[in-house]
């Protein structure tokens, strides 16, 4: 599925936007998980940040 999201990023708007993937940890077990979101470029560095 990856392939296609990519694929399909690639033509038109869809240059404009990133799909990141953010590691978070639990504060409860401590294990981690992935945050994932398809923002804008612009707004990449925001996502980061946000705790």
């Amino acid at each position: 599925m990856a392939k296609k999201v990519v694929a399909t990023m690639q033509t038109g708007k869809g240059r404009h936007y990133a799909k990141v993937i953010k590691m978070v940890k639990s504060p409860k077990t401590g294990a981690y998980s992935f945050k994932e979101e398809v923002v804008h470029n612009d707004h990449v560095k925001d996502f980061f940040n946000i705790k």
